[in-house]
């Protein structure tokens, strides 16, 4: 779950930012490479926004219109990830299946929906979009359906065609997350569905790090285990040559990261399991979502060795709720959703949300 626009910084990623609805081409067939990202034309690529009142100077109050100038959205289902597209956003709900395109002061618009069972922690998890997006307007999904986890392809007008069945599910444990690597290579983040022993099981395709070379809507993808041994999955994020990865265990939650040469490398715990769930690679460091503490964390790597030696400072603390989602923008914001209305959420009248969050050094919110 990770910004188009911040993509820059990726392994070899480059994609487009392009706002659906009337530009967008889809074109299911298509599933090609990365172009160069394009240059954005304002003019052409921006939605309207509603010309504020003049002499206003206060924001809009009413039914799902937050006074937070922060929030972009308000009275959402419960989130699952996002993808921040240069100013605007996709958003995943997980209990609906519905995939949202959000702006600030801007209703939400669905651009597609798929069939998920939300049971547990199961529904539509995360979502990315195509390498080459602004071409063929393709999104994928994680989901659960009534038999496992699967990641599907989407296309305008059409039904979800599977690129990867069979990922075990479970009454807990069927949270995934998603991302391109390289253009031509996904990343697939499956929790254990409540087995961890199954998540050691090579033959398993639960609690691991999977590259999909090539994924085609065929439904059985290849795959090759990058790292085993996930718990409930969270997220994937990705900075200059480096990956990581977000999972709960039994007994405590990590933040992992694994270099360019393959080695993985548990980069900070917390025994104290606050629930860190989304991750964004900003300037600053790795911001993670922590679902049950309700806040944002920045683990803060060393730039050359990358190994992240002082506990991560909290900021953002008890003022969302349950964040979720995590995505870093070219504004230097962080794009978070939130998890209010699931279970052990206590949702205001306008959650669910997306949020834009400044990092600690713009006034974020300091340290708790």
């Amino acid at each position: 779950m990770r910004s188009v626009g911040a993509r820059r910084v990726t392994v070899g990623l480059i994609l487009g930012a392009l706002v659906l609805g009337g530009c967008a081409r889809f074109d299911d067939s298509a599933s090609s490479p990365f172009t160069p990202e394009p240059t954005l034309d304002g003019a052409k690529l921006e939605p309207k926004k509603p010309k504020p009142e003049e002499n206003s100077t206060t924001r809009p109050s009413g039914p799902c219109i937050d006074p937070d100038p922060a929030v972009v959205v308000s009275c959402l289902d419960t989130t699952g990830g996002l993808v921040e597209m240069g100013g605007y956003a996709l958003v995943a709900e997980r209990r609906t299946g519905r995939i949202l395109q959000v702006a600030p002061e801007q209703p939400p618009v669905e651009v597609a929906r798929v069939e998920v069972d939300p049971a547990g922690d199961g529904g539509l998890s995360d979502i990315a979009v195509s390498p080459t997006y602004p071409e063929d307007g393709l999104i994928y999904a994680y989901v659960t359906t009534a038999s496992d986890n699967r990641v599907v392809r989407v296309a305008e007008g059409g039904p979800p065609k599977p690129v990867l069945t069979g990922i075990p599910k479970g009454a807990t444990g069927n949270r995934g997350a998603i991302d391109w690597s390289t253009p031509n290579q996904m990343l697939v983040l499956t929790g254990d569905a409540g087995d961890p022993a199954g998540a050691s099981n090579p033959a398993s395709m639960a609690g691991k790090l999977l590259r999909v070379n090539n994924p085609t809507a065929n439904g059985n993808a290849p795959t090759e285990v990058a790292v085993s041994g996930i718990g409930s999955a969270g997220d994937i994020c990705l900075g200059g040559d480096q990956i990581w990865i977000t999972d709960r265990t039994p007994a405590l939650d990590r933040l992992q990261r694994i270099g360019p040469d393959g080695v993985v490398t548990t980069a900070w715990t917390w025994p104290d399991r606050p629930g860190v769930a989304g991750c964004a690679v900003t300037p600053e460091g790795v911001a993670i979502s922590l679902t049950d503490a309700k806040a944002l964390a920045m683990a803060t790597p060393d730039p050359k060795t990358f190994a992240v030696t002082a506990p991560p400072s909290v900021f953002i603390a008890n003022k969302y709720g349950r964040l979720l989602g995590a995505a870093p923008s070219m504004d230097g914001t962080i794009w978070v959703t939130t998890a209010n209305k699931s279970e052990g959420g206590q949702p205001t009248p306008n959650d669910d949300r997306v949020v834009r969050i400044p990092p600690p050094s713009a006034g974020g919110g300091g340290p708790d």
